[in-house]
């Protein structure tokens, strides 16, 4: 179970380091691809917007990657259970305010963690 665990941490903070360069340094490039139904002029005047967005996928990936070194088990177990939390509310919201397909990326792998983590101390 804790390997398990581990991996789907580690997955979930690998997308977040993703999503913060993406959207630190690549929103002007990549953005129009991904993004296809904004207009291209729309990406310039939000380049701030998006890094902003950008540092806070990058917090929630140092809390993910902080769990992994904590050698106190009980206690990685409880921030990984803390930023999987942050990230599985994100992926909600990014469902409801933009993107149904947010929550595929987003938030079902973080639920996966949530779930993995439950079945440890409550199974």
């Amino acid at each position: 179970m804790d390997i398990a665990i581990r991996v789907i941490v580690s997955l979930v903070a690998l997308l977040h380091l993703y999503f913060m360069y993406f959207e630190m340094f690549a929103w002007e490039s990549r953005g129009p691809k991904v993004f296809r139904g904004f207009k291209k002029e729309l990406f310039k005047p939000t380049k701030s917007m998006a890094a902003n967005q950008g540092l806070y996928n990058g917090f929630l990936a140092a809390g993910l990657i902080w769990s992994l070194f904590i050698t106190d088990q009980v206690w990685a177990d409880k921030v990984a259970h803390f930023f999987l939390s942050c990230v599985l509310v994100a992926g909600i919201y990014g469902t409801i305010s933009v993107s149904k397909k947010i929550f595929l990326v987003q938030g079902i792998p973080a639920l996966i963690g949530q779930i993995l983590l439950i079945l440890k101390y409550y199974a």
